[in-house]
């Protein structure tokens, strides 16, 4: 199957933000292209806002000249359906509303050819749903653009229950031929990117209200130890708190109100006071010329010890033995045991395994991170009977080696490891329902919301039974469903001893 020709018109419907963007993208990709509005005026507009910013790139060289005159002239506004009867793609950008949608894509099945695609840029309805009553849903798809749909590479190639493969692979090399990354999707709630995105925030806001961290340290950790761009606290005030627990209340009412991905109810506080983000002066934070914006909580300075000994293989975070002896500790190691670091005062220094430091004598645990050799900040955490001393001996040995510290609660999984196994978790279910490949969730995870990792390479690096094993514990200390590791993810722990010869014998008792 081949891409739609470039010869051939594609017609954007919506001449919004994002309708102006997509119609972009086609545009210098080198389609005719139609925008048609329900307001002619936004159409003409729509078209004048595309020519704008075409003319802007050749002025700032970024555009061959002669390429931006031609696709100026290759963009008009339509002013009825009628007149997108010679288009072989159409894409829907308008309001999120099923009812008006449908009578949209039916109208359209009396103009367009039966060859054409009818592509829908929804985020957060049913691609199936939208094709209901169509003459011939086959051809109808998703083709979900992240905005700015010029900027952003990603696109969700989204197959609803009747859509004709075939039609989806058009739709696919059509998205390739244009410059974009798509990635295939099966219809779910929240497509790949609003799905297993949800634990990214839902597990910051848990930690909020377990009175664990404020917004400030969490993001600080979540960038500085976790390799994030951008904390949740941060993100969604950019967003709107109001868009946000929109999409994560859609997701949990889609999944049957699963725990997976139950809404935080202090994001529910935020927008009942009208508290939406940048946009309304105030989130999570304070913005406008005269906000104080607080800071993240910082450790004070405390002498690292001259001596410790490893005990066990750190995992993850094996990497700490080397940058310790580099910054002048010495270091023994012993095989038997742990894992977990012997402090000079007789302390354990313990990864973040999703237990609390509250069970043990003297423990300290600490966070995940993405690098610790790069990790500017590592987040500690101590229980009740955690000795001064210990605590002291933990902040001064990450000082040591030049990390900022933050102290937290005594949360379970703290903050970073938490976040990455479940989004490792959720990974792994939607492979095994045959939402998407681990490959394209990786790269949509990537691209479309610029983790520093897919989940699937998270979980390649941290090993197979990592992120069920927090899991597990988590869900013993929150029972209740939310961090019950999926069967996916168990399973998957025996896929990688795929080399081991264990069999069965006839009492079903492993040889």
């Amino acid at each position: 199957m081949t891409a739609i020709e470039r010869s051939r018109t594609v017609a954007v419907i919506g001449a919004g933000t994002m309708g102006q963007g997509i119609a972009q993208v086609a545009l210098l990709a080198g389609h005719r292209v139609l925008i048609h509005d329900i307001d002619a005026a936004l159409s003409a507009d729509g078209v004048s806002m595309v020519q704008d910013r075409v003319e802007r790139m050749a002025a700032k060289g970024r555009l061959d000249r002669a390429e931006a005159e031609d696709a100026i002239g290759r963009i008009d506004s339509a002013g009825t359906l009628a007149d997108l009867a010679g288009a072989a793609l159409v894409i829907e950008a308008i309001v999120e509303n099923v009812a008006v949608k449908n009578a949209l894509f039916k109208a359209l099945e009396e103009v367009v050819s039966p060859d054409a695609l009818l592509a829908t840029n929804t985020s957060s309805l049913s691609v199936t749903e939208l094709a209901a009553g169509l003459a011939h849903p086959g051809r109808f798809l998703g083709l979900h653009f992240f905005n700015p749909a010029p900027l952003l590479p990603l696109v969700e190639v989204v197959s609803g229950f009747a859509t004709d493969p075939a039609a989806a692979e058009r739709a696919y090399r059509t998205v390739l031929g244009w410059g974009k990354t798509p990635v295939r999707c099966a219809d779910t709630p929240g497509f790949i990117v609003n799905r297993i995105a949800r634990p990214f925030y839902a597990e910051a806001f848990a930690v909020y209200e377990e009175q664990g961290a404020d917004p400030a340290t969490i993001d600080a950790v979540l960038r500085e130890s976790g390799g994030f761009k951008m904390g949740p606290f941060q993100l969604t005030d950019l967003i709107g708190q109001d868009v946000n627990e929109a999409v994560t209340r859609s997701v949990w009412e889609s999944f049957f109100r699963s725990p997976k991905f139950t809404p935080s109810l202090a994001q529910r506080r935020l927008v009942q006071s009208g508290r939406l983000g940048r946009k309304s002066g105030h989130g999570w934070y304070p913005y406008g010329p005269d906000a104080q914006v607080p800071g993240p909580h910082t450790a004070g300075p405390e002498d690292a010890p001259e001596k410790v000994t490893v005990v066990g293989d750190l995992g993850p975070a094996a990497e700490l033995a080397e940058l310790m002896e580099e910054a002048g500790i010495a270091v023994k190691s012993t095989e038997h045991g742990g894992p977990y670091i012997q402090l000079p005062g007789d302390g354990q220094l313990v990864l973040a395994d999703g237990k609390t430091s509250v069970e043990f004598t003297d423990v300290v645990y600490f966070d995940l991170a993405l690098d610790y050799r790069g990790a500017t900040r590592i987040a500690l955490s101590a229980g009740t009977d955690t000795s001064e001393r210990t605590l002291a001996e933990a902040i001064g040995l990450f000082q040591k080696l030049g990390k900022r510290v933050s102290v937290i609660g005594d949360v379970p999984g703290m903050i970073v490891a938490r976040t990455v196994a479940m989004l490792i978790d959720l990974t792994a279910d939607a492979v095994a329902r045959g939402v998407a490949s681990a490959e394209d969730i990786d790269t949509a995870m990537r691209l479309g919301v610029n983790y520093p990792l897919g989940p699937s390479e998270w979980h390649d690096r941290l090993g197979r039974d990592w992120a069920y094993d927090l899991l597990h514990h988590l869900d013993e200390r929150c029972p209740g469903g939310r961090y019950a590791p999926s069967l996916a993810l168990f399973k998957l722990g025996y896929e990688a001893d795929g080399d081991e010869d264990d069999t069965v014998d006839d009492t079903g008792e492993t040889e």
